[in-house]
């Protein structure tokens, strides 16, 4: 895959090439990424979505200078009320909840599936956008029905100022520079790495398909891990001073109680092997919100097999399998395989299916009994 362009999407360079000149360095327009693309979702299934309780959504207005901000679930009769200029409604994780959406996503399959974050979609009034900012990862604006113009800065030279306006609801930019413009058309695709600030504002009504990939913070990730290492450390001992000597200031923190006390957190350390198992964890942790579902009349083991062995098998559309050298993740734990197993559970990890002949040929028993419990769980399906 690295050395061939992708059926246009990166407007015929290959993977290699944009990887080395553009990923993460210079924005990409590309013409017709998707061609004959109109969007994936009508105008009522988006507001259906807009409505659920399990589907992150919001909706930005702009009007006479001042900008709002409300948190869905929405009801469709409010969102056709709206007026027809200057608004907003991003609707977060369609690839969740959305086979053509999902979809999408694994055509972006070149970039690790520990960096795919999720499908937004933007639905636009004319004048409607989200004011000028600056995201913190890489992302596709891919262009749905309609027209968006796109005005971007340069991330190292004249938006240095990332000032944030405090009095607005969103992150809106107090000062924004930008030094190009493009306006796409369906099937248009605008590649922006992070740290480029850019203002994308809707020309006639429209929709943006935004293909997000996670990059944490250094802030973020730590916190995590030490939230993560609470379950995965045993300190021993407990606080003792039995040479302790009256109090002749009882308020203070004596340099003794500090130092006995620095020496036991001193037992806090961790190793590469957790820094991988926790990582693991981590980036394969389902969004807030996701829920799987599991068979209503599941099938038992030999059942199982003998249909999977005729249909083949495939991960959720919300599950998220990743492994490293070591282990194998799902869904926010680290797994336990045998050896043997591993080569048909990466299959199952990079291809997210595995046919019946596949399903036949190399699965052994462990194996099988570990997909059954995946497939009772909801984690996988038959098909």
């Amino acid at each position: 895959m690295a050395g061939v362009a992708i059926n246009g999407l990166l407007g015929g360079l290959s993977v290699s090439v944009f990887l080395r000149k553009y990923w993460q360095k210079k924005p990409l327009l590309v013409r017709q990424a998707v061609g004959g693309f109109q969007g994936l979702l009508s105008r009522a299934e988006l507001f259906a979505l807009a409505g659920r309780d399990d589907v992150e959504s919001r909706l930005v207005r702009h009007a006479r200078g001042r900008w709002t901000l409300a948190q869905g679930p929405f009801r469709a009769a409010d969102l056709k009320r709206l007026p027809e200029r200057d608004w907003t409604l991003l609707v977060q994780g369609v690839n969740l909840h959305v086979a053509a959406a999902d979809a999408l996503l694994r055509r972006f399959a070149f970039i690790p599936y520990a960096r795919l974050d999720d499908v937004m979609v933007s639905y636009a009034v004319p004048g409607g956008g989200v004011g000028p900012h600056v995201d913190s990862y890489d992302v596709f604006l891919l262009q749905g029905e309609g027209r968006r113009r796109w005005q971007v800065s340069s991330s190292t030279r004249r938006q240095r100022d990332q000032t944030l306006d405090p009095s607005l609801p969103a992150k809106i930019l107090v000062r924004f520079r930008p030094e190009a413009e493009y306006t796409l058309n369906a099937g248009d695709m605008l590649y922006l790495p992070p740290a480029y600030a850019h203002d994308g504002v809707a020309v006639d009504v429209c929709t943006t398909y935004s293909i997000g990939f996670r990059a944490p913070s250094a802030q973020d990730l730590g916190t995590a891990f030490l939230d993560w290492m609470r379950d995965s450390i045993a300190l021993e001992g407990r606080y003792a001073d039995p040479s302790l000597a009256p109090a002749t200031e009882p308020a203070r923190i004596d340099t003794g109680m500090q130092k006995r006390c620095s020496a036991m957190l001193a037992g806090v350390r961790w190793s590469d092997a957790m820094v991988r198992r926790f990582l693991g964890c981590y980036l394969s942790e389902p969004k807030p919100g996701v829920f799987f579902e599991p068979p209503s009349h599941p099938l038992r083991l030999a059942a199982f097999r003998s249909a999977a062995v005729q249909r083949g098998i495939s991960l959720d559309r919300r599950a998220l399998l990743l492994y490293d050298s070591c282990n194998v993740f799902l869904n926010g734990a680290a797994l336990k395989s045998a050896s043997q197993d591993g080569a048909v559970i990466k299959r199952l990890a990079n291809a997210r299916h595995l046919s019946g002949a596949s399903f036949a040929g190399s699965t052994r028993a462990a194996a099988v009994t570990l997909f059954h419990q995946w497939y009772r769980d909801g984690f996988l399906h038959l098909g």
